[in-house]
């Protein structure tokens, strides 16, 4: 076989390649959040699926920010992506390698741990009730925790994981901001 016949038959084969190379890049990427670099609900939900199945002491958690339209209103879209990017580290820092945290939108997050190990949900609340400065301005932070137990379900599944986190999460807002379930 010639040089020129190689070359031929290597070229559709290089660019397919390349071009399977960008697509699987750009699929990674809609799976992350631009802003906070956290997984998006898609990204999220299959990993968090395989977790919950194969731990049964995994703990979903659903975080709401309060008071989150204000800090926008009041200080800017820059100033509400600060927080939101601070949030999502701190969340991402507190799930640690036994866990993963998404960002579903706008204020709304979400985690799964397999094993709390040494963290616990008072460091989670500790940290997300932090402060953060942006541009001179020390912006108050506080955020609704629901959470739930995978084996607190009658069936395991993490749409009803979700759902039990999401009434947990809201039954804390009803009582009042900065308020968790503890």
């Amino acid at each position: 076989m010639d040089t020129q016949t190689i070359a031929a038959a290597g070229l559709p084969a290089l660019g397919w390649a390349l071009h399977g190379g960008l697509l699987w890049r750009r699929l990674a990427t809609a799976r992350r959040d631009p802003l906070t670099g956290l997984h998006t609900r898609a990204g999220w939900t299959a990993r968090a699926e395989r977790l919950i199945a194969k731990h049964p002491g995994a703990l979903v958690l659903l975080v709401d920010l309060d008071d989150f339209k204000a800090i926008n209103d009041t200080h800017g879209h820059a100033a509400g992506d600060a927080v939101l990017t601070a949030t999502a580290r701190r969340l991402d820092g507190w799930c640690g390698r036994h866990g993963i945290a998404a960002r579903l939108g706008g204020d709304e997050f979400a985690a799964i741990v397999t094993n709390l190990g040494a963290a616990s949900l008072f460091d989670l609340w500790s940290a997300l009730d932090q402060p953060v400065t942006h541009n001179g301005h020390v912006l108050p932070v506080s955020a609704s925790v629901g959470c739930c137990h995978r084996d607190q379900l009658p069936v395991p599944t993490l749409t009803d994981a979700l759902s039990a986190a999401d009434a947990a999460m809201y039954a804390a807002k009803g009582h009042g901001r900065r308020n968790n379930t503890r």
